[in-house]
């Protein structure tokens, strides 16, 4: 699961390659799964959730070009700590931050 955020300066789209994600984009729940397609325009508060037992991967595109390999990484490497819980929010939420994305202070309804 991924904290509720939005981005103010660029679109995310979001291809589904296998499996299925759950898109919660400003209070609406969209999945995803394989060939179909999700766009995330500015602004929008979101989040996404893997409510099955399969692995989801999928293509994620940010327009204009913004994050790049080692936001990646960092959050990889913050969710991997997370052995026996939720990964370490102030982490999470110092990361976004700054790399231009806005935590939300409360998620979306679902």
């Amino acid at each position: 699961m991924a904290p509720a955020h939005s981005h103010d300066h660029y679109e995310e789209t979001i291809y589904g390659l296998n499996g299925v994600i759950t898109f919660t984009v400003d209070g609406m729940p969209i999945d995803i799964g394989p060939g179909q397609v999700l766009c995330i325009p500015r602004g929008a508060i979101h989040r996404f959730d893997n409510n099955g037992n399969v692995e989801m991967k999928g293509f994620c595109a940010v327009t204009p070009a913004h994050l790049g390999p080692e936001f990646f990484r960092e959050a990889a490497a913050i969710y991997s700590a997370a052995v026996a819980g939720p990964p370490d929010r102030g982490k999470l939420m110092d990361l976004m931050r700054r790399n231009g994305i806005t935590p939300s202070l409360q998620p979306p309804a679902a």
